[in-house]
């Protein structure tokens, strides 16, 4: 892998006008054709094989007309104070509103608050459904300037009007600048981190083209593989961040290697050979975690996954080919002013000048304070992580609606009124289909279900059946008198599906539930079932990737057994803002509830891709410095030396990448960057910076232990390079093949 890797390190830097050249272009390709593609599709919650989506599909087949996949409006309208919605004058003008509501082309119908039973039972509210024709991405500003302009119009009669559903047009807030302010914070991290305007915009640029590549990628082929928005930005969050560190890395190697002598094709061909070893495993741990997602079942998260993955291999290529070649154009600039000049001083001085001033980085102070008491930092680092975690034990899973939006919009308010003049269980009635397989009494079976579901108990209300033209099925809409997010609606759903197979027997039908509640209790249902799944099947590969890289056992069960914490303790941070509210004032959450069901399991494959990055990127340095004789806490002092400065770095440009995400308006895109932003903090800086030195100090040889008959098994990937050096000793250059004494007299080659 390291000689590989060399070779190509080499090649690019030796071709780099045609890689950089290669790169543009496929860039301004793929870019053109994104800008020529259609808009991408909104986010879809299709869940195959579950009753809700069955009954969904077969909604959609046999009522064509109803429009099932259409945006929703409910527009909530209140009488005046001391009047009522069924007085005469109040009836005549929700009447024209009705009736303004019904215009436009795209308008499938308005239900009648009247004629629909929409009267709450003091007489004061009512509410009129309005469906369209298609689904919201796809209605016009024409259309939604109509439903405002036809609640304004009575909300100026003096009526209360508020309106929620799909249909209605979100408040823009900020958003869209996420990405330009984790670049911004990037760079001032990468300037300081490097000294060089040149070394730190490398990163940047590289990491830009990929994620445009990517992201680009995604729009082009959003309405074939029906990829959303949501895709795109995810995509963007996690091939930033990543494309930015594996740059960083390369080019801090890089910069080591031309410190000590070497010409820069040379050390461009080092630094490939042995940081983009390290960069290729930690890139494919990410991919394994997201691809991992495919496991679900749920093609939206699939496509996610598997969205984001394309971007991270996107970046390692990049990082692999074209960081050597703009290294090419880049050369010893890559360098601080002052290392240059260094550099340019004769060998015996310049070592001089290093004994004199020598003194141990931040890295290696921190690496041996650890050493001197790992214990106490062990301790310190897992307890106070187990400290943040325990909110994680009050986890409650759901969908965001439109109870949890601000509660200054008008989405809130409708919500709010209803439950106030209808019941809680307004705003997540639950759909019950009866199909009757072909036979036309489909009418009298679901008078027989509606009769049995009246009697379940936290059954509010069962309206009247609605049977479709062919009249082989038929649509109950069953109130629950709790709220869509209730636990005891859930309880609801289960009661009732337990009761379809008796009622099935007697009707001759099938009998299903389904409906935006319904879909969110088995959209987490599914998600709980996968979850184990899949953390056994991506812990279970990253492990053996580790193995592979770390010729150890106890290495990547330490990895594991640390990224397991850092979730924990990041799921404890998301539950004690999202849902408790600690700090939502601060983080912008306006109003507190469940955290999204995906939010777990995504952000367990995320994070553990992350978190294998700084594992790799510090462990592997240390891992080469005791293969190459070092003892092992002398190794672990090297790791820190050489790369803890880098990791850190890379850590903080992660987090500020993520955390600039933080401030879109939406709900799951800031969830995501929070979590993210806070995982990568506690696994970057407790558990990789403190708790894997001490545990390593702990364990000392033991640490890399692995038994004779795996390593014979397991293939040698040579990640830290020992095979290259021993390559490259006999035909090295004069820097790199003459004795000790000969190098202190020898200047080096400036």
């Amino acid at each position: 892998m390291a000689t590989f890797l060399y070779k190509l390190g080499r090649l690019s830097f030796r071709r780099r006008r045609y890689v950089a050249l290669l790169w543009v272009l496929l860039l301004g390709g793929i870019g053109y054709a994104s800008s020529a593609a259609p808009a991408p599709p909104a986010d879809s919650f299709s869940m195959p094989g579950t009753d809700s989506q069955k009954a969904f599909d077969l909604l959609d087949e046999r009522f064509p007309a109803a429009s099932a996949e259409g945006a929703t409006a409910r527009v909530v309208i209140r009488a005046p104070e001391g009047e009522k919605i069924t007085d005469p004058a109040a009836k005549a003008e929700v009447k024209q509103l009705v009736a303004a509501l019904g215009k436009g082309s795209q308008v499938a119908g308005v239900a009648d608050p009247y004629k629909a039973n929409a009267v709450s039972k003091d007489g004061t509210t009512a509410y009129a459904s309005v469906t369209y024709k298609v689904i919201s991405t796809e209605l016009t500003d024409k259309t939604h300037d109509a439903l405002t302009d036809a609640t304004d119009k009575t909300r100026a009669e003096g009526f209360t009007v508020e309106t929620g559903g799909d249909a209605v047009q979100a408040e823009q807030e900020m958003g869209g600048s996420a990405e330009l302010i984790g670049i911004a914070v990037s760079a001032v991290v990468l300037v300081i981190t490097f000294g060089s305007l040149i070394a730190a915009g490398l990163p940047l640029l590289t990491a830009i083209i990929g994620v445009g590549i990517g992201v680009s990628g995604i729009a082009a082929l959003g309405s074939v593989l029906n990829l959303s928005g949501t895709t795109s930005t995810l995509a963007m969050m996690i091939g930033l961040a990543v494309g930015i560190d594996y740059a960083l890395f390369i080019v801090s190697r890089y910069r080591a290697e031309i410190a000590e002598g070497r010409e820069p094709e040379e050390a461009a061909g080092r630094a490939t050979g042995t940081a983009g070893s390290a960069v290729v495993f930690a890139g494919l741990t990410v991919i394994v975690a997201l691809a991992g997602l495919s496991v679900v079942h749920i093609p939206m998260l699939t496509k996610m996954g598997l969205a984001a993955a394309a971007t991270v291999a996107i970046a390692v290529l990049i990082a692999l080919t074209m960081i050597p070649a703009l290294l090419g154009f880049a050369g010893k600039r890559a360098l601080r002013r002052k290392d240059r000049k260094t550099l340019a001083k004769p060998a015996a001085a310049h070592r001089a000048g290093d004994a004199e001033g020598a003194k141990p980085n931040l890295g290696t102070r921190w690496a041996r304070l650890v050493l001197r008491r790992p214990v106490t930092v062990l301790l310190i680092g897992v307890l106070g992580l187990g400290a943040v975690a325990v909110p994680a034990t009050s986890l409650e899973l759901g969908l965001p609606d439109e109870g949890t939006s601000a509660p200054d919009t008008t989405q809130r308010k409708a919500y709010d009124m209803l439950s106030e003049s209808f019941g809680a269980g307004f705003n997540g009635p639950l759909m019950v289909t009866v199909d009757t397989g072909g036979a036309k009494d489909a009418a009298a079976a679901a008078k027989t279900v509606s009769t049995s579901l009246a009697k379940v108990d936290g059954v509010a209300a069962v309206t009247p059946a609605s049977v479709n033209p062919a009249g082989d099925t038929a649509i109950i809409t069953v109130v629950p008198s709790t709220g869509p997010s209730d636990h005891k609606t859930e309880e609801l759903v289960k009661t009732i599906r337990s009761t379809t197979s008796g009622l099935e027997a007697d009707t001759k039908s099938d009998v299903l539930v389904t409906g935006q509640t319904a879909m969110t209790i088995d959209f987490s249902q599914t998600l709980n079932d996968a979850l184990l799944p899949y953390l056994g099947l991506v812990v279970g590969l990253a492990f053996l990737l580790l193995m592979l890289v770390f010729r150890s056992v106890l290495v990547p069960l330490k990895a594991a057994l640390g990224f397991l914490l850092s979730v924990a303790a990041a799921l404890g941070a998301v539950v004690a803002v999202f849902q408790w509210g600690w700090l939502a004032d601060i983080v912008g959450v306006d109003q507190p509830g469940p955290i999204m069901s995906m939010m777990p399991i995504f952000m367990i494959g995320v994070v553990f891709g992350l978190a294998m990055d700084y594992e790799v990127f510090l462990v592997t340095r240390m891992r080469e410095a005791y293969v190459h004789g070092a003892r092992p806490a002398e190794a672990v002092v090297t790791g820190f030396k050489h790369g803890g400065r880098v990791v850190g770095a890379a850590a903080i440009i992660m987090i500020s990448v993520f955390s600039g995400f933080i401030m879109e308006n939406n709900d799951m895109i800031k969830m995501m960057g929070f979590g993210l932003a806070i995982a990568v903090f506690f696994d970057a800086f407790v558990v990789r910076m403190a708790i894997v030195p001490a545990v390593l100090a702990l364990l000392g040889k033991s640490a890399w232990w692995l038994p004779r008959w795996l390593d014979k098994v397991l293939p040698n990937v040579d990640v830290e390079g020992e095979k290259l050096h021993k390559t490259l000793a006999p035909s090295s250059p004069a820097a790199e093949g003459k004795n000790e004494e000969e190098r202190e007299l020898e200047p080096v080659r400036g």
